[in-house]
């Protein structure tokens, strides 16, 4: 019986699977037309599966000899007398283990000390002795860097340009993480262009793969009920698309938990959507391999400049700049309508637990203060109770923890997210929504089927409290709340405590606004 992916590229006999031609239209006719192209996507979302099955439709066709050729070896190795001969040493093994003609005569004779040549020479040589035309599919493609990546594509360009006269590839695919834009930047890291010499004009399109629509979630999953017996059901199936809109291996990886850890192979069990959000959970607090890989990225100057605005409601960046470009083709991000945000809820959720981890690990060493059994009374949150004690904590140790954070600018919403975090640890759950351009971070504590809506909020000036105010109700409309929590942090400088700390109430239309100051 097939099984649900989560390692590596995915084939039809061994797994569950979306055809990999419906989620990116168009490449084969890209093909038809000699065009030199790139596919990005986010890590894990099926770019190896797609060329695979890419390289098998083209050969499969009569018309051409498709060879896909991974380049992740080439990591690190930016000298290009020694990058230029591993890209062949990658092509060899490529076309040894192919069902292309003549692979004994690939690069047999090449000259490596010509490597500013060599590789557009062994293929040039290669192309004369095939019979239909050569596509290659480069997977990795941005393992290459500097040198390497300059030349290698230098020596691409020279063979495209004359391929009318001289027999060359025709058509090639760069395939990898990151866009063409972000190319550049790999190669001169303060340099938006190469100048006339540059050979990035060569592609034609940049095309990237789409996450899978709900209905192509509930096809995968319907997949495994017509092999198994066992039941998705629809709720579970709602879940799943609301935590991961569709990111592939998120979609395995619940399907995977529930089946294989939780139900233990109990096909007689329905998966349902109670199980899918114990699933999500798990995965959220065990940082598997893709999430943790992906989170590492966190750390980069590049990803920061773009997270944090996002996490405080705030849009001040350049949307054209290549950082703003490199961090939504990472996956972390998405635009929604022109809004910005995580790029799924457990991404959102995954963020915000690594950005205020080393926070959480001190409040739960403190086995006195701020205990959840201290707020919980009579099977609800006492909030009042709860931003009291934020207030003196943020005047006690906000100093010290606003210079412990690298996100400093949203240092506060992450302070206040670390605090909320470790008192609904006691149970239940914290709902974030972050959107840049929102002006605010939205939160919504989550107990025993009470909610509690808080928004976060810097402080702006006078409209800052009232647009505040009117934010908060809209928010607490959405969960049908009476009572919500408005947290306005003001980081004037020289503004006293006195001031800064203070806690009214505003009633509109019988429902309450707690305006917390800090």
């Amino acid at each position: 019986m097939r099984y649900f992916n989560v390692a590596g590229p995915c084939n039809r006999a061994e797994h569950y699977m979306i055809e990999a031609a419906t989620r990116l239209q168009g490449v084969e006719q890209l093909v038809d037309m000699k065009q030199y192209f790139v596919i990005h996507a986010a890590r894990q979302s099926g770019k190896t599966t797609y060329l695979n099955d890419l390289a098998e439709r083209l050969n499969a066709s009569g018309k051409y000899y498709a060879l896909y050729c991974s380049l992740e070896a080439l990591q690190g190795i930016i000298d290009p007398e020694k990058g230029i001969p591993s890209v062949i040493h990658c092509l060899r093994a490529a076309v040894k283990y192919s069902s292309l003609p003549n692979k004994e005569q690939f690069a047999a004779d090449a000259d490596y000390d010509e490597f500013t040549t060599v590789l557009k020479n062994s293929l040039t040589d290669y192309c004369m002795l095939l019979d239909k035309p050569l596509v290659i599919l480069f997977d990795e493609a941005d393992c290459l860097s500097e040198g390497t990546l300059i030349t290698f594509l230098r020596q691409l360009r020279n063979g495209y340009n004359t391929r009318s006269n001289i027999p060359f590839v025709h058509s090639i695919a760069l395939v990898g993480m990151r866009n063409i834009r972000d190319f550049k930047a790999r190669v001169r890291p303060n340099s938006e262009s190469l100048g006339s010499s540059s050979p990035f004009n060569i592609i034609a399109e940049a095309l990237t793969l789409k996450n899978f629509t709900k209905e192509e979630i509930a096809q995968l999953y319907r997949q495994h009920t017509n092999e198994s017996g066992q039941q998705f059901e629809a709720d579970a199936v709602d879940l799943v698309w609301a935590q991961t809109q569709g990111q592939p291996w998120l979609v395995n990886a619940i399907a995977r938990e529930v089946i294989v850890k939780m139900l233990e192979w109990d096909y007689a069990q329905p998966v349902t959507a109670e199980l899918a959000e114990e699933a999500v959970q798990t995965i959220i607090l065990r940082r598997d391999t893709h999430i943790d890989s992906l989170l590492e990225r966190l750390k980069e100057e590049r990803v920061r400049k773009v997270v944090e605005p996002i996490i405080m409601g705030e849009d001040f960046f350049d949307r054209q700049s290549d950082d703003f470009r490199y961090v939504l083709d990472l996956g972390l991000i998405t635009s929604i309508r022109g809004r910005l945000a995580p790029a799924n809820p457990i991404y959102s959720e995954v963020i915000a637990r690594t950005l205020t981890y080393g926070m959480q690990e001190t409040l739960m060493e403190d086995s006195q203060t701020y205990q959840a059994p201290h707020y919980m009374k009579s099977g609800r949150i006492d909030m009042d109770l709860l931003m009291r004690d934020f207030q003196q904590f943020w005047r006690e140790n906000s100093d010290i923890w606003l210079t412990k954070f690298d996100y400093e600018e949203a240092a506060p919403h992450l302070i206040l997210m670390a605090f909320l975090q470790r008192t609904i640890n006691g149970g239940g759950k914290i709902i974030r929504e972050m959107a840049a351009g929102a002006g605010r971070l939205d939160l919504c504590m989550v107990y025993e089927g009470q909610k509690y809506p808080i928004e976060l909020k810097l402080w702006r000036g006078e409209k800052s409290r009232e647009k505040g105010i009117e934010q908060t109700l809209r928010y607490m409309n959405i969960y049908g709340a009476t009572n919500g929590w408005l947290a306005l942090f003001d980081r004037k400088p020289g503004l006293s405590w006195e001031k800064k700390i203070y806690m009214d109430k505003q009633v509109v239309d019988g429902k309450t606004v707690t305006v917390v100051g800090l």
